[in-house]
């Protein structure tokens, strides 16, 4: 008994770590470099777990409880994953458009399914309630971001990330911010060289020496 305990405690970190895509979807999104393309693979991907969902309700068969809770919460996983895409890419100044209204179509549509499926009290609602709370919190606020002027959102990205910074650097010790101070400044001598103009100069000759 003592030994079985011990495999399912040594299990439960392995379960809980289960992947909220499949592993197709991890290649597609790994595919998608564009930051459109990846967030209308995401928008597809929230819009099939939440028809999974209208499915398993349509059917009382053992077991769709969990399948139902399962469900929902990569729903929810995948509404991070859309956020971090958004903010990331309004961090590097990329356009979204395209794919936040891929974002806002989605979410709009889950919403009033998410919605229908509570007032509906499944019989068997308390197993995934918490769940299915979530999913329509989450969809309220990810609609809210996807709707929200994009301009405005990465100057709120801009102004977060400049305090994280500082509250960050307020946290370190004087040894570490040399450290940082080296690193960034390595960092934008790298870039600097790297955004130089080629030459046809040999190392160290100057321009009159050329003919």
């Amino acid at each position: 008994m003592r030994t079985l305990i011990c495999c399912l405690l040594l299990a439960a970190p392995v379960a809980a770590q289960r992947d909220f895509l499949t592993q197709a979807e991890i290649e597609r999104i790994r595919d998608a470099q564009e930051p459109n393309a990846r967030l209308e693979l995401y928008a597809s991907f929230a819009r099939e777990r939440v028809d999974l969902v209208k499915n398993l309700l349509s059917k009382d068969k053992a077991g769709r409880s969990l399948a139902i809770h399962d469900a929902l919460e990569d729903y929810a996983k995948i509404l991070d994953a859309v956020d971090d895409t958004a903010d990331d890419a309004l961090a590097h100044k990329r356009d979204i458009k395209v794919g936040m209204n891929a974002v806002s179509n989605a979410d709009q549509q889950a919403l009033s399914a998410l919605k229908k499926f509570k007032a509906s009290q499944p019989k068997d609602l308390e197993r995934y309630a918490f769940a299915l709370d979530q999913a329509i919190e989450s969809t309220s606020d990810s609609l809210e971001n996807s709707l929200q002027d994009l301009g405005e959102r990465a100057l709120d990205i801009e102004a977060r990330e400049n305090r994280e910074k500082k509250e960050a650097e307020a946290a370190m010790t004087p040894a570490e911010r040399d450290e940082k101070k080296a690193g960034d400044q390595k960092a934008a001598d790298a870039e600097k060289q790297q955004n130089k103009p080629p030459t046809l100069l040999r190392p160290g000759e100057k321009p009159q020496q050329q003919q």
